[in-house]
């Protein structure tokens, strides 16, 4: 791609929307996988859809590979350009264009971000469920992309649950539009289908949102575990009771150390494992839940309880859950965090295997997860600066998707294949089902110029060239989960 060639779509564009300069072109060569960098060709920031749609068509035009993107928190690589292709940076297409609280819904620009949507909605008594921990600064857009999901999807579902109505720009330059207002729909389910598509098929340009009215009333309990396994065991049996906690979460003692000296969040001391279970709904149903969780966990070998008394005890309790991720950075140079699914009876079984391959690789791993549904998310820490550790920590990873695969999981839970998983698909679908998939992509995108290198595997990887947290999170603005 010549400069005169770009010089087209500068054309097309009012002035200041394309961005050739290296400076420019650097703030988006990585996203939350920081291993990663690439550096695109140039960058396009649209004010409105028109640009969006307008820079789609010409790389159509043009068989330009394109990338949209939020914030750039994709933790798989998801984000992460290709140096013969454009960026669509989305973050200006920030408008939330209505709430509606008599039918519960809002309808946003891609560039929104997640917790804004709670925000606007607050005043209504509502509020948007879907909440990754990264959602003071992950856009609805990337939530779409991945099907992002959090700690409370136990209960609530992912983004595709709550995303009714989505207009996008497929890659071919068509304006479509799927779903509506309702939550009822008549024929094929292409906003489930839009929903994470990892950007392969095109650019969302305006989404419409369910929302939810705010839980009257939480009861969260922190509980102190002697074994991992004692805390697996408990989860199973508060699900096998019957209970739908709106969050289930496991943290094991080393990311519970560095959340300590994070936050001071008072967990329990000499913890192997604490369990984080929160109820929340109506105050008569929830009065009559939390009696019955105080008798399962009475009957689990916990050996101490916290029951959050207030607002900020409670606000405390999930601070520490919250920065586990940034805070177990500060325990090693560099981590890994992976996202595998287990079914929920085998998690006492995975996190015993993935006990076996730290020893083995000589590597730590800290475990954090979503419990309710399985979601793994071992960190794996190791130091870049020491040959060899990189490839032994990808290594682990990767033993740890296949343990996921091998027990009837996932290799993705919520933060999506994107870049970093690509070589497992195959693993866990055959080869009709792969093509299958191949023919769906190709149908919104004959070219394959959305996001080209993402969840299917066969592309060059960019090369390994960075290190260390990312700025973000040294500040505490993001985590990674």
């Amino acid at each position: 791609m010549s400069s005169v060639h770009l010089q087209t779509l500068r054309d097309l564009l009012p002035p200041g929307r394309l961005s050739e300069d290296a400076a420019s072109r650097a703030a988006f060569e990585s996203d939350g996988l920081t291993a990663f960098r690439c550096r695109p060709l140039a960058v396009v920031i649209p004010q409105n859809e028109t640009e969006v749609v307008q820079t789609v068509r010409w790389c159509d035009q043009h068989a330009v590979p394109f990338v949209a993107r939020g914030s750039g928190t994709s933790l798989s690589g998801g984000s992460m350009p290709v140096s013969d292709g454009i960026v669509i940076s989305l973050n200006r297409l920030r408008q939330i264009i209505k709430v509606d609280p008599d039918n519960r819904i809002a309808v946003v620009q891609p560039g929104v971000i997640n917790l804004q949507v709670s925000a606007a909605a607050a005043r209504h008594g509502l509020y948007y469920a879907p909440d990754p921990s990264s959602q003071k600064i992950c856009t609805i857009g990337g939530n779409i992309a991945f099907n992002s999901g959090g700690a409370h999807c136990l209960k609530y579902g992912m983004t595709s649950n709550h995303v009714i109505g989505i207009r996008a720009v497929t890659a071919s330059g068509e304006i479509v539009s799927f779903g509506g207002e309702s939550l009822e729909s008549v024929g094929p389910d292409f906003t489930g289908l839009f929903c994470g598509s990892e950007g392969l098929f095109g650019v969302a340009l305006e989404i419409t949102l369910r929302l939810l009215p705010k839980p009257e009333c939480f009861h969260t309990v922190l509980v102190g575990y002697r074994s991992l396994r004692a805390a697996g065991d408990a989860v199973s049996a508060v699900i096998d009771s019957g209970l739908l906690p709106g969050a289930m979460e496991i943290m094991e003692a080393l990311a519970i150390e560095a959340a300590e000296a994070a936050t001071q969040c008072g967990y329990p001391k000499g913890a192997a494992a604490v369990l984080i279970v929160e109820l929340e709904g109506p105050r008569e149903k929830i009065d009559a839940e939390k009696k019955q969780l105080e008798s399962i966990i009475a009957a689990t070998d916990a050996f101490e309880t916290v029951v959050a008394a207030d607002d900020h005890q409670r606000a405390g309790i999930w601070a520490g859950r919250k920065s586990a991720f940034s805070a177990v950075g500060k325990l090693s140079p560099d981590f890994l965090v992976q996202d595998g699914v287990v079914p929920r009876k085998r998690l006492g079984d995975a996190l015993e295997a993935i006990e076996g391959f730290s020893k083995d690789s000589g590597l730590r791993v800290a475990n954090v997860f979503h419990a309710g549904d399985g979601n793994l998310h071992p960190l794996i820490l190791f130091d870049d600066s020491v040959d060899g550790e990189l490839e032994r920590a990808e290594t682990l990873a990767g033993k740890i998707l296949d343990l996921c695969v091998q027990m009837g999981g996932s290799i993705t839970g919520e933060h999506g294949v994107g870049m970093e998983k690509r070589e497992f698909l195959p693993k866990m679908y055959d080869e009709p089902t792969m093509e299958l998939m191949h023919r769906l992509r190709a149908a919104f995108d004959p070219q394959t110029i959305a996001n080209p290198g993402k969840m299917f595997p066969g592309a060059e990887a960019p090369a390994l060239s960075s290190h260390g947290l990312h700025p973000l999170e040294k500040a505490g603005v993001i985590s990674r989960e």
